[in-house]
């Protein structure tokens, strides 16, 4: 159900990337975005940390599979079925809070050589929004970054802050042995068997319940716990995202496991 960015060269949703330039993209503008089609079939976005409080309201979190796990927001229970952006890319629900991962998009921060020490604004080419337009937002005024370039680099720095932050988390409570493999079982009024859903990780309540005091403490004065709980109160969401797509038509057999 919950996978994470497949091991490949590039993260999800990006085609390509391309240095910013100020001489090949002087003349280059953003448009608005007025949808986003590139996340509609994505139903697991990766997290922040920092994100949790916001994002546990309305989508539940989980941690993906393997040895390096990562947060997830789930925007719906099946691949390539997204509750909360439609067939065009546009939001069902304006007041819903959009990953900072989808909100980065194209811009990304990278190494330009797999040793250099520094990560340079790049951005994907293929996206329809970059361009020479005639409208839109300038990336360079008079050959230095513009007032909006250095925002958009100051939230992807930040971006990359929290990213560390996060892997911290992770780190954390993987070593204390709280994660475990979930699984949900749901099963609709009138259906002859349930639909199964695993694929994720969680934290084992029952494992953080009888931690030992030093261990506890650390991860209250850490800021840790309200992180934890944040994410296992969203889990109850889990049955209201199943909903949703039933009411869509969007749903796989019983027994699925995704």
């Amino acid at each position: 159900m919950a996978s994470a960015p497949q091991n490949q060269s590039l993260p999800l949703f990006y085609q390509d990337l391309t240095p910013l330039s100020s001489q090949e993209h002087a003349k280059f503008k953003l448009k608005a975005a007025e949808s986003a089609a590139f996340v509609k079939d994505t139903h697991a976005v990766p997290l922040t940390v920092e994100e949790f409080p916001m994002v546990q309201r309305r989508m539940p979190i989980v941690f993906s599979m393997g040895d390096e796990p990562v947060p997830l927001a789930l925007m719906g229970l099946n691949e390539g079925v997204n509750l909360f952006f439609d067939d065009e890319g546009k939001l069902t629900d304006d007041g819903v809070y959009v990953p900072a991962y989808i909100r980065r998009y194209p811009f990304l921060l990278a190494k330009l050589r797999p040793d250099a020490d520094e990560l340079s604004l790049c951005f994907d080419p293929n996206s329809e929004i970059l361009g020479e337009f005639d409208e839109g937002e300038a990336l360079f005024d008079d050959g230095k970054p513009s007032e909006f370039t250095q925002a958009v680099l100051q939230f992807n720095e930040n971006f990359e802050q929290a990213g560390q932050r996060t892997n911290q988390f992770m780190r954390e409570i993987k070593d204390m042995g709280l994660l475990m493999d979930g699984e949900v079982s749901i099963q609709p009024d009138g259906a002859p068997q349930p639909f199964i859903y695993r694929g994720f990780q969680m934290v084992d309540e029952k494992k953080l319940n009888e931690m030992r005091g030093d261990q506890l403490r650390k991860i209250v004065q850490s800021g840790m716990l309200p992180l934890i709980y944040a994410h296992l109160m969203s889990l109850s969401l889990m049955r209201d995202l199943f909903a949703r797509q039933m009411r869509t038509g969007k749903m796989p057999q019983p027994q699925a496991q995704v």
